[in-house]
C-alpha cells in the first residue's frame, strides 16, 4: 500500500543542527512504499537519499541502526533475494521533508544471472533518472574494499555528482578492523571516493553514527544546486547572428 505524504515548504529548519536534531529525524522514518519496477516509483518532488551495496554490506543493518529501528529495513535470510526499491519517509509530525531509498543489495554469487543483470539495469536507470534523487550512500564492507561492481555504479553515478549529487562511502563493519587496517581502508576508499565523502561505520560500536547523521540531515535540508546561469555573451553572438 503506498501512502501519499504530507509535505511543507515552510516548516524552519534549523541551519547548525546537532547530532540529537539530526537522530531525532532519522527516529521518524517510516515505510512508504515499495516498488518491484521503476515506473512503480512515486513521483516525488522530496530529497530522496539513496542507499545501496552488495549483498552482506550491511545495508539493512546500517539504515536501521541510523534509524533506532530494528526491522525498517528488512535483511533477507537470502542474501540478495530482495529485489525491490523501499521508500521511507522522513519528517516530524506527520510532515514529510525527505525520503529514504534502500535499493536492492547486488552481487551475490546464488542470484541467477539474469536477475542480476536485471536489477543492475533498473539500478543504473534510477540512479541516472530519479530526478528528487540528492544523495547516495554506497556501503562497503572495508575488508573485501570497492569491487568492481562499486567502483562501476560510482562511474555511473559521476556525471549526477558532478551537477551536485552528494554521495558516501560507508565503510561497515569497522568494528572487525584494527586502527591501522581501519586507516588503510579510509585511505584507499578516499582516493576511489574521487570526491565524495567516506566514513568508517559500526553499526555494533555506533562508530561514525553522528557523523552520518549529520550528513544526511544537511544533505536533506540544504537548498538544491542552481543551474548555471546563461552565458550573456554566447547570448549576444547568438543575437547578432540572427
Amino acid at each position: 500500500m503506498t501512502h501519499t505524504p504530507t509535505t511543507s515548504s515552510t516548516a524552519p529548519r534549523p541551519t547548525r543542527p546537532d547530532p540529537k536534531i539530526a537522530h531525532s529525524w532519522l527516529h521518524t522514518a517510516r515505510f512508504l512504499t515499495t516498488a518491484p519496477q521503476l515506473e512503480h516509483l512515486p513521483a516525488l518532488d522530496l530529497p530522496e537519499i539513496a542507499f545501496v551495496g552488495r549483498s552482506n554490506a550491511g545495508k539493512s543493518t546500517s539504515i536501521n541502526t541510523l534509524t533506532q529501528q530494528k526491522r525498517l529495513a528488512f535483511a533477507s535470510k537470502t542474501p540478495g533475494r530482495t529485489q525491490s526499491i523501499n521508500l521511507f519517509a522522513l519528517g516530524k509530525q506527520g510532515v514529510t521533508d525527505a525520503v529514504l531509498a534502500d535499493l536492492p543489495g547486488y552481487g551475490y554469487a546464488a542470484v541467477p544471472k539474469e536477475a542480476k543483470l536485471r536489477w543492475q539495469r533498473v539500478m543504473a536507470n534510477y540512479l541516472v533518472t530519479r530526478e528528487n534523487l540528492r544523495a547516495v550512500v554506497l556501503l562497503c564492507d572495508p575488508r573485501l574494499g570497492l569491487t568492481e561492481l562499486d567502483e562501476a555504479l560510482l562511474e555511473i553515478i559521476r556525471p549526477r555528482v558532478e551537477d551536485g549529487l552528494k554521495f558516501l562511502v560507508l565503510l561497515t563493519k569497522a568494528d572487525k578492523l584494527n586502527r591501522a587496517e581501519a586507516n588503510k581502508a579510509l585511505s584507499i576508499a578516499k582516493l576511489q571516493a574521487g570526491g565524495g565523502e567516506v566514513r568508517l561505520f559500526s553499526a555494533l560500536k555506533k562508530q561514525g553514527l553522528d557523523e552520518v547523521a549529520l550528513l544526511l540531515w544537511n544533505w536533506a535540508h540544504e537548498a538544491p544546486a542552481a543551474p548555471p546561469a546563461a552565458d550573456e555573451g554566447a547570448d549576444d553572438s547568438d543575437d547578432a547572428q540572427r
